[in-house]
């Protein structure tokens, strides 16, 4: 009891010598004896418990990663959906061309590469000092690393096969008879695509955008590296997560993970009873 007692006078006295040290002039700094110096500086700081860390967050810090989260899930799905659904159509028209397996090769590599690694691609091609990264800096008066747009951009290119994948395999479905007695009475390919395609492969459609929304929520290793985890600003669920598990912050890190898991279970669950009607 008395050592414990003694070690925390120790603590005390201690941070109270760096606060004095940090006050201290340089000239005063200069005179003092190189063993007091070299005490005061080393001085271990108090350590604040996770516990009490957690305590003092208010609900717009709990808030702010779900709302972002939500934010470039919706912006991101939307984009995704866009680009797949062109890219799914064209290579489902053209289904022989020199390249092709080359083509869909790379649309699908970010479906198996580590996340860390389609970061680290897009902070160096996006990054201030490459020719887009300047492009868009000047265009837009900002860079757009550590912005969430660029957790945007990191769930596009990450959610991107997934959707492409799924829309395509819908595009492939549809009867090409009923394409080519369309076509037989002048239907252009944008007319095709529009009163033909999408209303018999709807159902792969809107699997395609829930798989890319919940895709873009749950993003972690490549957002970290072109957004990374700025609390307000650009930290997200799944870093938000990370960072109150390190902490040690677990009742924080249950609470979000739970949001997490709502958020994706009603999604799911709209769709299901959507394609059961």
């Amino acid at each position: 009891m008395k050592r414990v007692m003694n070690g925390s006078h120790a603590s005390a006295a201690a941070g109270q010598a760096l606060s004095a040290s940090a006050d201290t002039p340089v000239s005063e700094l200069a005179s003092m004896a190189p063993e007091t110096l070299v005490s005061d500086l080393t001085a271990a700081p108090a350590v604040v418990p996770p516990a009490a860390a957690g305590a003092a967050l208010n609900w717009h810090e709990f808030a702010a990663p779900i709302t972002l989260s939500v934010q470039v899930a919706l912006t991101s799905s939307v984009i995704v959906f866009v680009l797949g659904t062109l890219a799914a159509w064209w290579m489902s028209k053209h289904r022989s061309f020199p390249g092709r397996t080359l083509l869909e090769t790379v649309l699908l590599l970010p479906l198996v590469l580590p996340p860390t690694v389609v970061g680290f691609i897009l902070l160096v091609s996006a990054g201030r000092k490459s020719s887009l990264g300047r492009a868009i800096e000047w265009l837009f008066g900002q860079p757009l690393v550590f912005t969430w747009w660029a957790a945007v951009l990191a769930a596009v290119v990450v959610a991107f096969p997934l959707v492409y994948q799924t829309m395509k395999v819908g595009f492939l479905s549809v009867d090409s008879d009923l394409l080519d007695a369309a076509r037989s009475m002048g239907a252009s390919e944008p007319q095709l695509l529009r009163w033909i395609i999408i209303p018999l492969a709807w159902r792969s459609l809107l699997t395609a955008y829930v798989l890319g929304f919940a895709r873009s929520l749950g993003e972690f290793g490549a957002t970290l590296m072109v957004a990374g985890n700025i609390p307000g600003k650009t930290q997200t669920l799944p870093t938000a997560i990370y960072v109150a598990v390190d902490s040690g912050n677990l009742t924080l890190a249950w609470w979000w993970t739970v949001c997490m898991m709502l958020i994706s279970f009603i999604m799911l669950l709209s769709v299901s009873r959507k394609k059961a009607a």
